[in-house]
């Protein structure tokens, strides 16, 4: 039995070198790109914990100025219950920045301007375990808010650097909505 060489050729099935070639480049191309992708989840993995973490830092130093009173006055002063602007308060009007002998919780928002602290504690100061390493300042801005003139209105801006020294900013707003409303 004979095999003819023209029906030879029309049998044979396979790939090129080149063809190889080509597959086995764009199978590595794709890979290297997933292995890309994998690798920068991977090292971000510990992010979200340091970030959520400041980021509670954060809000709560927030809602605990924004629970503070802002009044004219403050709550030492005999007006502080009557005033209806810093000029009719008895002798203690506010201003930004703690008054002499005030420590955290301050009684009134605009006493946290310029608060900072390394290692994060409570009201009390008593360190919190495992935020040694945060730090955190506060930053209280009159500012407009639409139309509350910016007499009426603070930006309260808490800024939180975590241990990678990413810093996160948060920010919020307090009106003299009850400025007689003492703590």
């Amino acid at each position: 039995m004979s095999i003819d060489a023209g029906c030879l050729g029309r049998y044979q099935r396979g790939v090129t070198l080149i063809e190889l070639i080509v597959f086995v480049v764009i199978v590595a191309v794709g890979l290297a790109g997933v292995l890309v992708a994998y690798s920068q989840t991977v090292r971000g993995s510990a992010d979200p914990m340091l970030r959520r973490q400041a980021l509670a830092v954060a809000e709560a130093l927030l809602e605990e100025v924004r629970r503070a009173a802002f009044s004219w006055c403050d709550v030492q002063d005999a007006a502080a219950e009557s005033a209806t602007s810093a000029a009719t308060c008895a002798s203690l009007p506010e201003a930004l920045g703690p008054e002499a002998g005030n420590t955290r919780p301050y009684d009134n928002v605009n006493d946290y301007q310029g608060y900072a602290m390394r290692g994060i504690t409570d009201q009390a100061g008593q360190p919190l375990p495992g935020l040694e390493n945060y730090q955190a300042s506060i930053s209280i801005q009159a500012a407009a808010l639409g139309s509350v003139p910016a007499s009426e209105a603070l930006r309260i801006q808490v800024s939180v650097t975590a241990p990678d020294g990413q810093t996160y900013i948060l920010e919020g707003w307090r009106t003299r909505y009850a400025p007689n409303a003492l703590p």
